[in-house]
């Protein structure tokens, strides 16, 4: 996937003020992305704090390998509502927690979707869209 900013209002600074702002990234992630090279500026490959020019054209490349050995897979029977190669649409049961913790440890959706990642060989980090607590049900949004 690659997200496009084209600078036309120079509302903007520097490139990590787009990435913050237009795409809503963290400082971590923005790291990550600085640390794999994939951050560009009118194809050239760029610093965050790269100034910005009228007509500049941002290009961040998410299509790298992650680490996510911190998730244990385990087989879950996942309620797959909708996939494509961004997204994970699940219809999340009831009484199932979202992501390890303390009492959780290998028993969530997350643990669930990391089963089913490594089964196919995507090897992306478990990032929830939305977040629901353990008991409710409804669908979950993950990318």
């Amino acid at each position: 996937m690659i997200l496009t900013y084209k600078n036309n209002d120079n509302k903007y600074d520097n490139i990590k003020q787009v990435l913050k702002e237009e795409f809503d990234m963290s400082d971590r992630f923005i790291l990550k992305l600085k640390n794999n090279k994939r951050i560009f500026l009118n194809e050239n490959l760029a610093y965050v704090y790269t100034p910005l020019q009228d007509k500049d054209i941002i290009k961040i490349v998410l299509d790298f390998d992650e680490d996510n050995s911190n998730i244990i897979p385990k087989k879950i029977d996942l309620d797959i509502i909708y996939e494509d190669a961004y997204f994970l649409v699940i219809n999340k049961p009831p009484c199932i927690a979202i992501h390890p913790s303390m009492l959780h440890y290998d028993n969530t959706l997350s643990n669930g979707i990391k089963y089913y990642f490594d089964s196919i060989n995507l090897k992306r980090k478990v990032r929830p869209v939305n977040r629901l607590d353990k008991d409710t049900s409804r669908i979950n949004y993950f990318c």
